[in-house]
């Protein structure tokens, strides 16, 4: 397997660990053979006089010794290997929290839930078997096969390479045939699988919609159907498997039948005991069980590069140069320029934004409006940096917006119209814009976002649990929990994406009103459908089919466009 930063970097961080497990894997096979060798010496031995009754002892002892032993150093090897798999993985979950956490809106335009759900799910424990069912296993086997050959080269060297053969044939030539002739259906396979995780978290998500337009049905059979497919390449698996494992067997009885012969002819020109012959078969056993493992987890491989592959596609944080530039677009002035910047989820499709020229000073307010699939939401991503103009430049000042895409904390946050909030304290809830924040700053945004008569209302106060998805609170109270991580983040840019919707009338204006005070002095962007509090923007942009069809200030708009007079109108019944 090809070298990575998903495998390597934590080999080398646990080597000693590792050269332990491998250590132990050997010593666990040693002494499970020496235990079918000295208990096949032992019934042998037994079963024709003795000189003396130390010749029957000491093999008593052998096998008792061996017998703890096995176990011992079965014990151990599997601690030491889960204990090690186990703090791996730990670190690769943090690595790739590290990686998605700073990027989440960039990776939200590039994954479906789905495949994000099958990466953090699936994928990360898929590499756990890399190591428990391949890495350690074949090492050890390898070993095992170079002492096995060695030994019987030291009595018979043309039988020990036929055994070489033989041996080799099960270490060597069936897990690549397995590797080679089921690598596309283990893909497949997979790939399969994550497109049910796709549909299902997708479905579930609308399943009130597919119940309210009768057409559940159509989306079971569909998902079945699809399972179908899945199990059929399970089952081709699964019959390749024991054919597989047949044709091992097959070999493994060629190599046991060989040891009978050689064993039996070596005594008879009297170069063994025969009390030998018993404990040269049935050595062969766990040796013979150990060989047997590797094509299984040769097999495997495929799947296991898939989910490395799944990994590589999500990009690292950003240099320490993209953190430096960040931090200069900050302490300036953080301008925001769009030139001519067009854009179309397809090669063939509409423009979802044409021609948009936009100059948004530090501390500029602006709202676009306009109705939905206008393009307002796709000129919140360009400016975002989540996906790149097709036309034109999206700059921070004279930097391109895709510069900050995977780590935008530090210069922009977002107040969208469903904030999600944990099932946990109101304090954490709050903390996740800077969990190590001071008391004193928490107490500071919950002012500022006007949360102190909630908070002094509530039975454990800052401390009192939420509720699942913040069940607790109404939607107003809900955005001004979301309202005060943005304050403690403290970015100079904040993008609303309809914050306001679905409140009630009287609630959308308190809300507003404690968003524009709490908000001062930063550049804000507001995206909007209709027209309450646009009175607080410097600049309104009205989009339709993504273009910039009418813009200038709220008394502009009222003086010179009857469209703009009209729309306002509707939100405001005394104009």
């Amino acid at each position: 397997m090809n070298d990575n930063k998903w495998i390597t970097p934590f080999l080398k961080g646990n080597i000693s660990r590792i050269l332990l497990i491998l250590f132990l894997s050997i010593l666990a096979l040693l002494t499970a053979a020496m235990l079918t060798f000295t208990s096949g010496f032992l019934i042998s031995k037994s079963a024709i006089p003795v000189e003396n009754i130390l010749m029957v002892y000491v093999p008593i002892v052998g096998v008792r010794t061996f017998g703890v032993s096995r176990a011992v150093f079965s014990y151990l090897e599997k601690l030491a290997g889960h204990n090690t798999v186990l703090r791996i993985l730990s670190k690769m979950r943090i690595r790739l929290f590290g990686i998605l956490e700073p990027q989440a809106l960039f990776l939200k335009s590039r994954f479906k839930m789905g495949d994000m759900l099958g990466i953090l799910a699936d994928d990360i424990e898929q590499l756990q078997n890399i190591y428990l069912r391949t890495i350690f296993p074949t090492f050890a086997t390898t070993v095992m096969y170079l002492l096995v050959i060695c030994a019987i080269g030291i009595l018979d060297l043309p039988f020990a390479l036929l055994m070489a053969f033989y041996l080799g044939l099960l270490l060597f030539v069936s897990p690549l045939l397995s590797l080679f002739l089921m690598k596309k259906k283990q893909v497949e396979f997979k790939q399969r699988r994550n497109g049910l995780y796709q549909s299902l978290t997708d479905s579930i998500l609308g399943i009130s919609d597919w119940v309210i337009s009768g057409r559940s049905d159509y989306f079971i059979k569909d998902y079945e159907k699809e399972e179908e497919k899945v199990a059929l390449i399970s089952h081709q698996l699964v019959l390749f498997t024991r054919w597989r494992n047949f044709t091992s067997q097959i070999v493994a009885v060629l190599i046991i039948v060989s040891l009978i012969f050689w064993s039996s002819q070596e005594y008879l020109e009297g170069h063994i005991p025969v009390t030998l012959i018993a404990a040269i078969i049935l050595v062969a056993l766990p040796i013979l069980e150990s060989f047997l493992v590797v094509s299984d987890a040769f097999e495997k491989l495929p799947a296991y590069q898939d989910s490395l592959t799944r990994l590589k596609k999500l990009q690292a944080p950003p240099s320490v140069s993209q953190h430096t530039t960040a931090q200069r677009v900050l302490d300036e002035d953080g301008e925001i320029k769009l030139e001519h910047v067009s854009y179309r989820y397809h090669e063939e499709g509409a423009f979802s934004v044409e021609d948009a020229c936009l100059h948004i000073p530090k501390g500029k307010k602006i709202a676009l409006i306009g109705r939905s699939g206008a393009g307002k939401s796709t000129l919140l991503k360009l400016i975002q940096g989540v996906i790149e103009p097709t036309s034109g430049s999206v700059t921070f000042n004279g930097e391109p917006a895709s510069l900050f895409a995977e780590d935008s904390s530090t210069l922009l946050s977002v107040l969208n119209q469903n904030p999600h909030l944990f099932d946990t304290t109101l304090r954490n809830n709050i903390l996740v814009g800077v969990e190590n924040a001071s008391d004193e700053r928490l107490r500071e945004v919950i002012k500022l976002a006007q949360l102190e008569e909630l908070v002094q209302q509530l039975p454990s106060g800052i401390d009192t649990f939420m509720q699942e998805t913040g069940q607790r609170f109404s939607g107003g109270e809900r955005q001004r929990v979301a309202l005060a991580r943005i304050l403690l983040q403290n970015t100079p840019i904040v993008l609303m994406d309809e914050p306001n919707a679905s409140l009630d009338p009287k609630t959308e204006k308190e809300l507003l009103k404690t968003i524009f005070s709490a908000l001062s002095g930063k550049t804000i962007i507001w995206i909007t459908h209709h027209l309450v509090g646009v009175e607080e923007m410097d600049e309104i942009l009205f989009m339709d089919e993504g273009k910039i069809i009418l813009r200038g200030t709220h008394q502009e708009l009222l003086t010179n466009s009857t469209r703009y007079q009209q729309l306002y109108a509707l939100d405001h019944p005394e104009f």
